[in-house]
């Protein structure tokens, strides 16, 4: 019997200049499950993404990081979810959203991908929009600072600690989506991302 599979894909930009940057805490939450779980990512060229598999039950799980840069990760996500032939509400994507606050998470089932261009990516190469999303609050730029530079920054030393906790608490909610199912884990998220 062929076990169901669940895809997890958290956004980013590969390289140590983009790490631990806000636009990378798809990344950062990706690594979470990565250690916690005794995972090692692996590059798949063919792919273009770093990934690793596990098994929860009766469930496969591949974890993903693509390696394509932001503005293309729908590349990657959609050769991943052709690759294991996985139905739409079986993808959980994680990425950054400067539209929540540092600290808060917010998951959904569905919906546009709104000014994040690597969402953006994956929705015009998938052809849909229909799949789990779970957004990572890092908040907006200060006025006048430009929009690139701020994604692309680090947090200051006030913020680290709580974005390091909620890069705990999104690896949480992806665990919680792949055994659980998607109004469960919104249910966490909206407790557990909370300032």
């Amino acid at each position: 019997m062929s076990r169901e599979i669940f895809l997890i894909a958290g956004l980013g930009n590969p390289g140590e200049e983009y790490a631990h940057t806000r636009h990378n805490a798809g990344f950062d939450a990706a690594e979470r499950l990565e250690k916690r779980l005794g995972l090692t990512l692996r590059k798949k060229l063919l792919l273009r993404g770093e990934t690793a598999e596990w098994s929860d039950g009766e469930k496969k799980v591949v974890l993903c990081r693509p390696l394509t840069f932001m503005n293309d990760s729908g590349d990657c996500v959609k050769r991943l979810v052709s690759w294991y032939n996985c139905p739409m509400d079986h993808l959980l994507v994680i990425y950054d959203d400067i539209d929540l606050e540092p600290g808060r998470l917010r998951m959904r089932k569905s919906g546009g991908p709104g000014t994040h261009n690597g969402m953006r990516s994956i929705v015009e190469k998938l052809g849909s929009q229909d799949f789990p999303r779970l957004r990572i609050g890092t908040g907006d730029r200060p006025a006048g600072q430009d929009l690139v530079s701020w994604v692309l920054g680090h947090y200051p030393a006030e913020e680290r600690l709580k974005m390091d906790q909620v890069f705990d608490l999104a690896a949480d909610c992806a665990e919680d989506w792949v055994r659980n199912g998607a109004d469960h884990a919104m249910q966490l998220a909206a407790k557990g991302g909370k300032n």
